[in-house]
């Protein structure tokens, strides 16, 4: 069933063609949505020569009223798509931003993180008039406030060089050779970065997971979606952008599925103390000790410890003890000595998953 409709463009409404897929088929969705700009006039430079703006037909609403229709219908079809634990991104300037966030609310969508997109080479404010706007905002949200919503917090730290990914990206628009192209003229005059929808899939989804981007444009979630070896469903009612999306997805080569894993995010199997006493890792009799040496405590045949001060528990328990503390955990906390070398038990525990569980 699902390779009638996985890693397709369809074109048409949106609307109409999201109710004839699967309720609660996807696991992400990426929304790109007309930002309703309002452009009376032409812009120009400050030599006369003309912006290249967004003045597309698909970008014109006769009112807001008409704009908050138009947005409420796809995200109600949006969210019937979606699965009870998937979750919707949605892009867009001060133009429309504010208007999607309410609507999405309504709909009962939780809203878990505005991010701000900062372009880091932005349009400048040619006119002199305004501040020069040098972002977007994205909305990531889950289907409901009790859905179990992916996310690898573990990864992106890793990615951000060992720090929590914040909810403020600078990243280049779209430009060079990135910028697809046809006759010498854009492809498409909002055209997303690569770089941005990495960072969204990347942190959202999981391998072969099911993406839809219901304005698939010139097919950049597509494009990130099979080199991430995820699957997309594309939507888009201009012909123009179906073939250049489709082509541009031809030529993509998907990443080395090995390369793509979570290892990261992986929790080690539990592993009781007493399973290295077992395996001789840990021996009956043997002091355990803080960092700095100044508690201990004798490890006992149940393993169980008895700690200097006579206090008896876990390895957790008397830790804690130590400590004055509720709770702590005891695997980080204790060394033992081998060879001279202070090692922790928790290299330990490493060591015996890999030698007798990993294997």
């Amino acid at each position: 069933m699902k390779s009638d409709f996985i890693n397709k463009i369809f074109l048409g409404d949106n609307v109409q063609i999201m109710s004839d897929l699967p309720e609660k088929s996807v696991d992400l969705i990426f929304a790109d949505p007309p930002y309703n700009l309002q452009l009376k006039n032409e812009l120009t430079r400050p030599n006369q020569s003309l912006v290249d703006a967004v003045d597309d037909d698909w970008d014109k609403f006769e009112s807001f009223k008409n704009y908050d229709d138009f947005t409420r219908s796809w995200l109600t079809a949006c969210k019937q798509l979606l699965k009870d634990d998937g979750t919707i991104w949605v892009i867009g300037s001060y133009h429309n931003i504010f208007r999607v966030g309410a609507i999405m609310q309504e709909l009962g969508f939780w809203l878990l993180n505005d991010v701000v997109w900062i372009k880091s080479n932005p349009m400048p404010n040619f006119k002199g008039t305004r501040f020069n706007n040098a972002h977007e905002t994205l909305i990531w949200a889950a289907k409901s406030q009790k859905a179990k919503y992916n996310f690898h917090y573990k990864a992106m730290k890793a990615f951000n060089d060992d720090k929590q990914m914040r909810s403020d990206w600078y990243i280049p628009i779209c430009s060079g050779a990135e910028r697809l192209k046809v006759d010498g003229k854009k492809a498409h005059s909002t055209q997303k970065p690569e770089e941005l929808l990495q960072r969204v899939i990347l942190s959202t989804s999981n391998v072969n997971d099911i993406i839809l981007d219901p304005f698939f444009g010139s097919g950049t979630t597509g494009a990130v979606a099979k080199k991430l070896n995820r699957n997309f469903i594309g939507i888009e009612r201009e012909e123009f952008y179906v073939n250049v999306a489709k082509k541009r997805i031809d030529e993509i080569i998907p990443i080395n599925i090995k390369l793509l894993e979570y290892k990261i995010e992986q929790k080690p199997p539990k592993v009781p103390f007493g399973n290295l006493i077992e395996k001789k890792l840990v021996k009956v009799g043997e002091m355990l000790y803080n960092s700095n040496k100044s508690y201990s405590a004798i490890v006992q045949a149940n393993a169980s410890l008895e700690g200097e001060n006579g206090f008896v528990g876990s390895i957790h328990g008397v830790s804690a003890n130590f400590l004055g503390k509720k709770s702590n955990n005891g695997w980080t906390y204790w060394y033992v000595i081998r060879e001279e070398d202070f090692v922790l038990i928790d290299e330990l525990r490493s060591k015996y998953i890999a030698e007798f569980i990993d294997c």
